[in-house]
């Protein structure tokens, strides 16, 4: 009956509720003020002043920002027993979004020196995973939830002895597990002291805060677009109305493309009445725009067929042909937006509706004089930042290390830098690559268990069975160490060639390492089972050997083939010479030459890399790991610009 009660355990008294996991795309914040000589009426007062200020900042920051979906919003609540401000952002596809609620955020703490912030998303605590390259051994994603704050425009980790738990016999151990809210707001509200903070991880965790708040303007751009002369009175009076507009043309599906395939008299906006006026969007909701190959609905067809004529006659007309596809995307957008049942409810499409209602009632529309009025009516941005310099796009990806290393590497300056592999530079890198691939195999922190493990990340719930390993793995300690002539010898050992046909000079039998020793005589040892079992594993693998070296799968090229045939000798792979590698003769000839393993090796990884198609994979990981930048296939760019 007692184990009963203890399997039931867990849905009564001691339950604490199941995870709870943020939407998508989304970034919650929390805010506390942490006070002790503060009573309950004035910190309420005081969330109250950080609320009114945080709406006061970001009215003055972001005053033409346009939100990919929600915009930064504080709600009262109350947790823990303490009150506080929390509010959770959907940003879609613009993670630009999340960073400036960051920022904001952080500017927030400026002011308020005794206020607490605590800001996840989706991910979990984000911050730490910009900043992985500076965390401690100690701080693993396991132990993380609730340890990281932001209070003073610094960032605070609360370290493991800053809470403790009572063991059995009276002493105090570190809480090393993830911290409950309660216990976190207990760390802060009584031994602030004991929280640290690291600037070299601070420096990282807030790299992509570094242009603010310049960035804010940056991430905008403006665009001549030529549209309905109702939907730019609609843009003007709405301009936050863009975002839901382009998200609902990038995420069209059939029954969305329905109003569209109609004559222009069933339209909202029928294309009959064009004016050229510049529109602003955010830099990833034109991005979204521009990238969509979209069929000219029927209502449009007129107008493009003419404007093609013209821009045939007159080239100089070609700029109107593109302000009229971009102008066809946004009002196709728009058009879908407000017929969307779904989107009904959406603030947008709300004031939307009112400023419908107000034109059907007789509200005039503005006149071209009124339009050119505009502020920034005829602005158009220069759009060169949406063709991607390959480059300059894996420094963002490896953060800001590329920047602080404060040096370039020699040929690559600049988009005439050349590519490929056939210069002098990337022959040397290369070559570099497989010296960092050895030395990784030859790392002397390494064991043969793999790479070195955190205490943190063992399981303590089987220290029984780790025990009785130990034994086991005593001689396991040993440093890995990567011989290529070892290697090959040790590959034909494996594929059952007889060791007479080895061809192995004196000098290999005496190179052998002392790991071969100790194997040789734990073989010796075997009882005569496991010798027999070896022996029909030696069969079945001389067997599939054979089939091998026949198909040429382990034939491993001394050299390239080009530069064999360079040289005039015959090509291994030539005609009439394949049953001749079996033969004693040639093998012994060819033991007595070095096997490039370094060529293989490389030759192996970029083709690895190339398998991967840009896609992640564990060739790009292994190299990215080495610090190693591979640059795109110059073969597959060449045939894509022909096509």
């Amino acid at each position: 009956m007692d184990g009963q009660k203890d399997d039931l355990k867990w849905f009564g008294e001691g339950f604490d509720g199941f995870p709870k996991r943020l939407p998508d795309d989304s970034v919650e914040y929390t805010l506390f003020i942490i006070n002790a000589s503060l009573a309950q009426k004035e910190v309420l007062a005081r969330l109250e002043l950080v609320r009114k200020e945080a709406t006061k900042l970001t009215g003055a920051l972001l005053k033409d920002y346009i939100w990919q979906r929600d915009d930064i919003n504080l709600k009262l609540e109350q947790s823990s027993g303490l009150m506080h401000l929390r509010g959770l952002t959907n940003y879609g596809d613009s993670v630009e979004d999340e960073w400036l609620i960051v920022y904001i955020l952080r500017e927030l703490t400026k002011q308020f020196p005794d206020l607490w912030v605590k800001v996840v998303d989706t991910d979990g605590e984000f911050l730490l995973i910009e900043a992985a390259n500076a965390l401690p051994r100690w701080l693993n994603p396991e132990i993380a939830d609730n340890r990281v704050w932001i209070n003073n425009q610094k960032l605070r980790i609360i370290p493991l002895a800053a809470a403790t738990t009572a063991s059995a016999n009276a002493k105090t151990n570190p809480v090393s597990r993830s911290l409950t809210l309660t216990e976190a707001l207990d760390v802060i509200k009584d031994s602030p002291n004991v929280i640290i903070n690291s600037p070299p991880l601070e420096t990282e965790a807030f790299f992509r805060l570094r242009n603010y708040p310049a960035q804010i303007s940056n991430s905008m751009h403006s665009a001549l677009t030529r549209i309905p002369r109702k939907l730019a009175f609609i843009i003007h009076n709405c301009p936050a109305a863009v975002a839901p507009a382009v998200e609902a043309f990038y995420l069209r599906d059939p029954i969305g493309l329905k109003p569209l395939d109609g004559p222009s008299s069933g339209l909202v906006f029928p294309p009959d009445d064009l004016v050229t006026v510049s529109v602003k969007f955010t830099k990833v909701l034109y991005a979204q725009l521009k990238s969509q190959q979209f069929d000219i609905p029927r209502a449009w067809k007129p107008i493009f067929a003419e404007d093609e004529t013209k821009a045939k006659s007159d080239p100089a007309k070609s700029a109107d042909l593109t302000r009229l596809e971009t102008g066809m995307k946004i009002t196709s957008g728009f058009e879908m937006l407000v017929t969307d049942s779904i989107k009904r409810d959406h603030r947008s499409v709300r004031e939307m509706q009112i400023l419908l209602e107000d034109l059907s009632q007789g509200e005039d529309l503005p006149t071209d004089a009124e339009i050119k009025g505009w502020a920034d009516s005829m602005k158009e941005d220069d759009e060169s930042w949406l063709d991607i310099n390959f480059e300059d796009f894996e420094k963002e990806l490896q953060g800001n290390k590329g920047e602080r290393s404060g040096t370039v590497p020699e040929g690559s300056s600049g988009p005439s830098a050349p590519s490929g592999f056939g210069d002098a530079k990337t022959q040397e890198d290369l070559k570099k690559m497989v010296q960092r691939f050895e030395s990784f195999l030859n790392d002397d922190n390494a064991g043969v268990d793999g790479a070195e493990m955190d205490e943190m990340d063992f399981d303590d719930d089987d220290d029984e069975d780790d025990d009785t390993d130990e034994d086991d793995n005593e001689d396991g300690d040993e440093d890995v160490s990567f011989d290529p002539k070892e290697f090959a010898r040790m590959m034909r050992e494996m594929m059952g060639v007889p060791a007479t046909d080895l061809g192995d000079s004196a000098d290999g039998a005496k190179g052998k390492s002392q790991r071969q020793s100790n194997i040789k005589d734990d073989f010796d040892s075997d009882d005569e089972e496991e010798e027999d079992e070896a022996e029909e594993i030696r069969k079945v693998m001389e067997r599939m050997g054979a089939e091998l070296r026949e198909a040429g799968a382990l034939d491993l090229d001394h050299k390239p083939r080009e530069t064999a045939a360079l040289q005039g000798e015959p090509s291994r792979g030539s005609k009439g010479k394949g049953k001749d590698l079996l033969g004693k003769q040639d093998w012994e000839d060819e033991s007595d030459e070095e096997v490039d393993i370094d060529f293989n090796l490389a030759k192996n990884l970029l083709e690895s890399f190339k398998s991967q198609a840009g896609m992640a994979g564990p060739g790009g990981n292994i190299m990215g790991m080495m610090g190693m930048k591979l640059p795109r296939d110059e073969d597959d760019s060449l045939a894509n610009r022909d096509k």
